[in-house]
C-alpha cells in the first residue's frame, strides 16, 4: 500500500521540522527506553548488585540498532508494548537479558523517556522562540521611527512607529520565553520509584537498604543530566506536569496568533506583507491576489495549539488513586502534537519574520488622512493660546470634523485643513504643516523600542548565538 492510501498526521508531512517529528519519533523512544535500561543496569551494579562490566557493554552497544520487528511480533503475543521491547532487547543482549528492567515498573521507561524528551523538546523550542525574538528585533530596530496610524478599537487612534508595534509582539514572545525556561529549567525526571511510587520492588532487590535505593536514584538522574526526580509519585508522575507544559506551549501560539492577526491586517491595508515569493499562487481563482497564507496557517495551527492544555487539565484531574490508564492513548496524541504543532508555528514565524516587506508610502499616506483629525487638539490650544474661546472652538472643530469625514464617506476628500484655513476663528494658526508633522504625534515610542531591545531581548539573543546546547540525549552511562 502507498503512503497515499492512508492517513498521514499533517503535523509531520507538512508542518513540523524533521528535527522535532524525529524527537517524537518511536526510535527516539525506544532508543530512550534503551538507555534508561542501561543506566538502571549501571547504577545496580554500582550499588553492588551482581551485574558485570560486561553486561552493561551488551546492553550500551544496542542502543539505538533497535529490532523493532521482534518488538512487534512479542507485543501481538503479550499484548504489553514494554514488555515487548525487554523482549527484543534481550535477544540481541542474551547475557544481559536477565538483569533488563530489575525492580522497575513499565513507568520507569515510559515516564522517564517521556520527560527526557520534553526537556530536549523545550530546549529546541525555546531555541525557535529566541530565533523569532531577533529576527523581529531587527525589524523593530529598523522602523522604531517610522510612524504608523495607531488603532484602538480597530479604529484610527494616536500614531505609534512600525518599529514600537513590533516591540509588543516581542514582548508577548519574550513572556513565553522566560515561562519555558522556568518550565524547562524546573522539569523532574521520574526516578526510580516501582509500581505504586513505593519501592518497594528496590526495597527487596537492596535488602531493605534505603541509602542504596536513594543512591540509584541519584545515579539515573544525574545520567540524564537533570537537576531532580519527583520526590513522591505513584505510578507515574503527576499529570499536572503535562497540563504545566502544554500551557506554556499554548502561551507561544497566543502570541504567534497575535502577530498573525496584525499581520494579516496590515496586509490587508498594503502597509506590511509577509513573503510572497515570485511563483506563487495567491488563488486559483483571482490571480492577482496575495494572500497571507503564511500567517493564516499560524492563525490555523495556534487554534489548534491553544485549545490543547484543556484535555490535559481533564487527564490531570481524572487520574484516580496511584493511576489510571485511561491517561496513556490520550498522552501519546496530545504531548507530541502539541510540541509538533508549536515547532511548526515557529517555523512559520522565522519565515515571515525573516522576510517582512513594508511599504512606507502607503504607511506615509494612510497616516496622513487621518493625522489632521488628530492634530485638533494642538490646533485649539494654538487659537486658545492666542485669546479663542476653548468651547466654541471645540464645537466649530467637531462640525467641521462631521462635514469633512461625511463628505469622505459620500466619495470626497477629508478636506478637514482646508475648512479650517478658511474659517477666520482659526486664523492664530499661521503654520499648520509644523502641526501635522507625524513625529510630534509618536511620544517616546523609538526610544522606547530600543531601550526595551537593549535591555531585555539583546542579552537573551546574545546567550543563545554564542551557547553550546547539551541535550540530555548527550549522555554517559
Amino acid at each position: 500500500m502507498d503512503n497515499y492510501s492512508t492517513y498521514e498526521n499533517p503535523l509531520t508531512s507538512r508542518y513540523a521540522s524533521q528535527e522535532m517529528s524525529a524527537l517524537f519519533s518511536e526510535r527516539k523512544r525506544i532508543g530512550y527506553f534503551r538507555r534508561l535500561w542501561t543506566a538502571l543496569a549501571a547504577g545496580e551494579r554500582e550499588c553492588g548488585i551482581d551485574i558485570t562490566e560486561g553486561q552493561i557493554e551488551e546492553l550500551r552497544s544496542h542502543w539505538d540498532d533497535i529490532n523493532f520487528d521482534v518488538a512487534r511480533a512479542r507485543e501481538k503475543v503479550v499484548r504489553h508494548d514494554v514488555m515487548a521491547h525487554i523482549y527484543a532487547y534481550g535477544v540481541q543482549c542474551p547475557s544481559a537479558a536477565p538483569i533488563i528492567h530489575l525492580g522497575a515498573t513499565s513507568c520507569y521507561v515510559t515516564d522517564n523517556a517521556d520527560i527526557i524528551i520534553y526537556k530536549e523538546a523545550l530546549e529546541l523550542i525555546t531555541a525557535k522562540v529566541v530565533a523569532v525574538m531577533s529576527h523581529l528585533s531587527n525589524f523593530a530596530k529598523c522602523y522604531c521611527a517610522t510612524p504608523t496610524l495607531g488603532f484602538t478599537h480597530y479604529q484610527p487612534a494616536q500614531p505609534v512607529t512600525v518599529g514600537k508595534r513590533a516591540a509588543l509582539w516581542i514582548q508577548d514572545f519574550l513572556s513565553d520565553y522566560n515561562i519555558l525556561r522556568f518550565v524547562g529549567d524546573n522539569l523532574m525526571l521520574r526516578g526510580v520509584k516501582g509500581a505504586t511510587g513505593t519501592q518497594a520492588g528496590f526495597v527487596t532487590l537492596f535488602n531493605g537498604n534505603s541509602e542504596k535505593i536513594l543512591a540509584l536514584e541519584e545515579y539515573v538522574k544525574n545520567c540524564f543530566g537533570f537537576k531532580n526526580v519527583f520526590p513522591v509519585t505513584g505510578q507515574t508522575y503527576s499529570r499536572k506536569t503535562d497540563y504545566t507544559i502544554l500551557s506554556a506551549l499554548s502561551g507561544i501560539a497566543q502570541s504567534a496568533y497575535k502577530f498573525s492577526i496584525d499581520l494579516r491586517l496590515l496586509q490587508s491595508m498594503k502597509e506590511i506583507e509577509e513573503p510572497f515569493e515570485k511563483g506563487q499562487v495567491g488563488s486559483s481563482a483571482m490571480a492577482y491576489k496575495r494572500n497571507p497564507m503564511r500567517s493564516e496557517r499560524i492563525s490555523s495551527l495556534s487554534r489548534y495549539l491553544i485549545s490543547l492544555p484543556v484535555n490535559a487539565a481533564n487527564t490531570a484531574a481524572t487520574q484516580g488513586f496511584e493511576r489510571t490508564l485511561d491517561d496513556s492513548a490520550n498522552r501519546r496524541i496530545v504531548m507530541s502534537q502539541a510540541f509538533l504543532a508549536a515547532d511548526a508555528i515557529l517555523e512559520l514565524a522565522l519565515n515571515v519574520t525573516d522576510g517582512l516587506v513594508v511599504y512606507e508610502k502607503v504607511i506615509e499616506s494612510r497616516l496622513a488622512s487621518e493625522l489632521p483629525f488628530m492634530a485638533t487638539e494642538a490646533i485649539l490650544m494654538e487659537c486658545v493660546k492666542a485669546g479663542g474661546d476653548r468651547q466654541k472652538l471645540h464645537e466649530k472643530i467637531r462640525e467641521h470634523s462631521m462635514a469633512a469625514e461625511k463628505q469622505f464617506r459620500e466619495g470626497g476628500e477629508k478636506d478637514l485643513i482646508k475648512r479650517l484655513k478658511k474659517d477666520r476663528a482659526f486664523s492664530a494658526v499661521k503654520d499648520y504643516s509644523q502641526l501635522l508633522d507625524a513625529k510630534n504625534f509618536i511620544g517616546r515610542a523609538p526610544e522606547q523600542t530600543l531601550e526595551f531591545i537593549s535591555e531585555y531581548i539583546d542579552p537573551i539573543v546574545a546567550e543563545y548565538s554564542y551557547k553550546i546546547k547539551r541535550f540530555p540525549g548527550n549522555i554517559e552511562i
